[in-house]
């Protein structure tokens, strides 16, 4: 567990609010902002660690340049201090971030931050939070989000997870994982032994479990997964071949494309606490890929009821079933924004595939990424930024991309990876 306290201001003067220094995320072009984290005091090596981890979550952002430290000036010795701004503003530090860590007597880690416009000469924020040894980590991106959603007003993504499929082994001969990891690479946990395919991890959205189909009888069967406990349990037996399941927004649904004799796949929601069955479309076509707002009152599909699979809006009842995307080449894998705003999807147009983005009614479709073979976009928990896996040199990895288009990082994972899913911010 860690627990949070705030930390009172030491600046000796306070000014109009219009002197604070912020990032406004909206802009088209965004330049990130100049910022200087410098070493978090005590702690020996683990003070370096925190900020190390903090400023490469800021930088990864692409929101924020993180200043050099053989630039400092001034070397911070108390962190509780006001720093001497004259020298930060002259090496344009627009804003500046100190901390200390310490242990102790019951064992707990102590870190604390301050969060310091250099410009406006005040502090902005301050927190300090208690964990145990396990949890540093977790303390550093928690830092980050709270330095992120100060400078940008939304909030972070830092704290999160990441579900994927760790891939091993020679290409016609795959090992394939479940895997977990933190947002950024470190700490991989395999939640699955390799025995048999696993695909489609996907995170509820309010408790530490995941949906994944497996075909470890043969047919691909989805099941319900206990991150933390490994508890498993199958969501149902069903006749045919099942894709693509994911869960509602309050967590009491799976939604999810099924496949019957008739060679017709169409999709289903299921009652988690019922098991009773609904059947959403009932069309002589392909629909797949289902996705619900986070309102839960709609679901976002794919379906080539027109001749190719094309993006398609409908109640969460099945009602309303409306074509929504009508540009070239084929739709598929759509995610809607977790702001509600957006739908993130794949497309396949000359050879090329595609990671885009456009608003709920269809318009305004704008590609973010373009490679050989690129799929399975995944939100961050702010809507701000995507997952997704290309394949390449081999095999997939995992690529994150902001909104932009312009902040394109590869995800570093020991083995191969695909199909990430995205977790919420951790509680």
């Amino acid at each position: 567990m860690i627990v949070a306290m705030a930390l009172g201001t030491t600046a000796a003067a306070t000014l109009p609010a219009w002197a604070l220094v912020e990032l406004n995320v909206n802009k088209g072009n965004v330049e990130p902002l100049p910022i200087a984290i410098t070493d978090f005091q005590g702690g020996d090596a683990l003070g370096a660690e925190i900020s190390g981890i903090v400023s490469a979550d800021l930088k990864r952002s692409g929101l924020f340049a993180p200043i050099d430290k053989s630039a400092f000036i001034e070397k911070i010795s108390n962190p509780d201090a006001t720093p001497r701004f004259e020298d930060w503003k002259v090496i344009n530090a627009q804003a500046l971030v100190t901390g200390s860590v310490s242990k102790e007597a019951d064992g707990r880690v102590r870190a604390q931050y301050r969060l310091w416009d250099t410009f406006a000469g005040q502090q902005m924020s301050g927190e300090q939070f208690f964990a145990n040894d396990a949890n540093t980590r977790r303390v550093a991106h928690i830092i980050a989000d709270a330095i992120y959603e100060r400078l940008t007003g939304e909030k972070g993504y830092f704290d999160t997870r990441v579900v994927f499929i760790d891939e091993s082994g020679a290409k016609n001969a795959r090992k394939k994982r479940l895997a977990i990891m933190d947002q950024d690479g470190a700490n991989v946990r395999y939640l699955s032994n390799g025995k048999s395919i696993v695909l489609t991890p996907r995170f509820s959205p309010n408790r530490q479990e995941i949906t994944y189909m497996s075909y470890e009888s043969g047919q691909p069967k989805v099941y319900l997964l206990q991150i933390e406990t490994g508890q498993r349990e199958l969501v149902g037996d069903f006749p045919g071949m099942t894709f693509a399941p994911r869960f509602s927004p309050d967590g009491q649904k799976v939604i999810m494309s099924l496949l019957r004799d008739d060679g017709n796949s169409n999709i289903f929601a299921m009652d988690l606490r019922s098991r009773s069955t609904t059947r959403l479309t009932n069309s002589a076509a392909i629909d797949t890929s289902p996705s619900y707002s986070p309102d839960g009152s709609k679901v976002v599909f794919t379906s080539d009821r027109g001749g190719r699979a094309q993006i398609y809006v409908m109640g969460a009842d099945g009602s309303g079933q409306t074509r929504i995307s009508f540009g070239d080449g084929v739709y598929s894998t759509p995610v809607w924004s977790p702001r509600g705003d957006l739908i993130a999807f794949t497309k396949q147009t000359a050879g090329e595939f595609q990671i885009g983005v456009m608003r709920i009614d269809g318009s305004g479709e704008r590609i973010l990424s373009t490679g050989f073979q690129q799929e399975g976009p995944t939100w961050a928990p702010n809507g701000r930024v995507l997952m997704f896996f290309r394949d390449s040199a081999g095999g997939p990895k995992l690529v994150s991309v902001d909104l932009t288009g312009r902040n394109e990082q590869s995800i570093p994972t020991a083995n191969f990876a695909s199909d990430p899913a995205w977790s919420p911010l951790l509680e």
